[in-house]
């Protein structure tokens, strides 16, 4: 069979030189061309007609989510794996329904990715598996928290100390750390870290900007 022709598309040169050196030797596999960027990716899609390209989410101007919709309109038998520094379900989901066929973490060995590959060459997605996990456990149900606790997570999900809380709710310190601790007890959280990200996560009204 003839190796899949694929394409690099990251705005770091250092990341595209760490991505070929892994999968050059793959006899699988033709790197066919690196783009650093939305207008040398059209270009470069245009010239060499990969038939996969690995595409980097985070990128500047472009992100790579919408280049992913953009290039796709225009070559919609072009096959996309993201490669991305983040776990978050949202740019996972997001990623998808922009049609890319699959999701792995940029500290995955090579070895999954070339199974990422194969799995899309054969028509199926691929997701990593600890992108997997958190997919699932963002799909569960959330155990109810009452309208008080919720306040307080929108709360912290916007920065604020336990302080600042307690003097815009007319509570004390005492009880918002109750409330906090209740939380983390509910959503089966570790220490504070985990439940500040799990606010900024989950708490609709401090979503980031799409």
């Amino acid at each position: 069979m003839n190796p899949t022709r694929i394409a690099i598309v990251d705005d770091h040169p250092l990341v595209r030189d760490g991505l070929k050196l892994r999968l050059s030797a793959h006899p699988a596999l033709a790197l066919v061309g690196e783009a650093g960027d939305a207008a040398e990716a059209f270009d470069m899609v245009e010239r060499q007609a990969p038939e996969l390209v690995l595409m980097d989410v985070g990128m500047k101007g472009t992100n790579g989510i919408d280049l992913t919709a953009q290039l796709l309109r225009q070559h919609p038998h072009l096959r996309v794996l993201m490669l991305s520094m983040y776990d978050n379900p949202e740019y996972v989901n997001r990623a998808m329904r922009a049609g890319a066929r699959g999701y792995v973490l940029k500290d995955a060995p090579s070895d999954e990715i070339i199974d990422a590959i194969a799995a899309i060459n054969a028509g199926r997605t691929y997701l990593s598996a600890a992108i997997s996990g958190r997919m699932s456990r963002s799909q569960a149900p959330r155990p109810v928290l009452s309208p008080r606790e919720s306040e307080i997570l929108a709360g912290l999900a916007r920065g604020h100390a336990s302080r600042q809380i307690a003097e815009a709710l007319g509570l004390s310190v005492r009880t918002v750390e109750t409330h906090r601790q209740n939380i983390k007890r509910k959503l089966g959280l570790e220490g504070q870290a985990e439940l500040i990200k799990y606010a900024v996560e989950h708490c609709r009204d401090h979503a980031p900007g799409t």
